[in-house]
């Protein structure tokens, strides 16, 4: 069962949505929110599986809500809703930590499967997005190796899982780490390669081709 919390503040959309995830059998709306405040609260009690966060509300806004969301739980999983593939508040949001975007016209089936590729961990970007956040957040620094070789073995390691869609806890338990020797190696992770979440982090080892599985000996 993929839980799931719609974060909108039209209350027609919201029902839209509930009928038609709830009418596939494997997901439950476990909250709705109609606005920002609401929706960090909601999503910080309930911790859905998937937050579908309307990028434009009231009192905080999706890209507000996403960044405090994500700095009191990290391992969130946010889609951003947005009319306009293009809108600005979809690439601060992308940054903030957001799991990626779905257009509000986008039909049933698409968003179904993209609900689904995002509980199983996959990053929803286009080619031009994704290229933009990772010249974002491109290396400050010259140097004539990539960064990832200030990297541990064990942290490339996590690196590789987190951009398999890994959560903490299941980091955990494939590397026999505590959680949070886990959460301490992920900051100087970020650290290291200049990164401030998840996402950016996964992006960083797709790029670098570290993502792929581990080579057969």
């Amino acid at each position: 069962m993929i839980r799931v919390l719609l974060a909108d503040d039209h209350a027609l959309f919201r029902q839209g949505l509930k009928s038609l995830l709830e009418a596939e059998g494997d997901f439950r709306v476990v909250g709705e929110a109609k606005d920002g405040w609401e929706a960090l609260r909601h999503a910080l009690e309930a911790k859905p599986d998937v937050i579908l966060m309307d990028i434009q509300m009231p009192n905080l806004d999706g890209v507000q809500a996403t960044q405090a969301i994500l700095e009191e739980w990290p391992e969130a999983r946010v889609i951003i809703l947005t009319m306009y593939r293009q809108d600005a508040y979809v690439f601060e949001a992308v940054k903030a930590g957001a799991r990626g975007y779905l257009l509000k016209d986008t039909d049933a089936s698409e968003l179904i499967g993209a609900i689904r590729r995002v509980h199983a961990g996959e990053v929803l970007l286009d080619a031009e997005l994704a290229g933009r956040i990772i010249q974002d957040f491109r290396a400050k620094k010259e140097s004539s190796l990539p960064l990832h070789a200030e990297l541990s073995e064990r942290e490339i390691q996590i690196l590789k899982l987190v951009a398999q869609g890994y959560t903490n806890l299941e980091i955990a338990a494939e590397l026999q780490l505590s959680e949070k020797t886990v959460r301490n190696r992920l900051s100087e992770i970020f650290q290291k390669l200049h990164l401030n979440n998840r996402t950016q982090a996964a992006l960083y080892a797709i790029r670098e081709g570290l993502a792929g599985p581990e080579p057969q000996e």
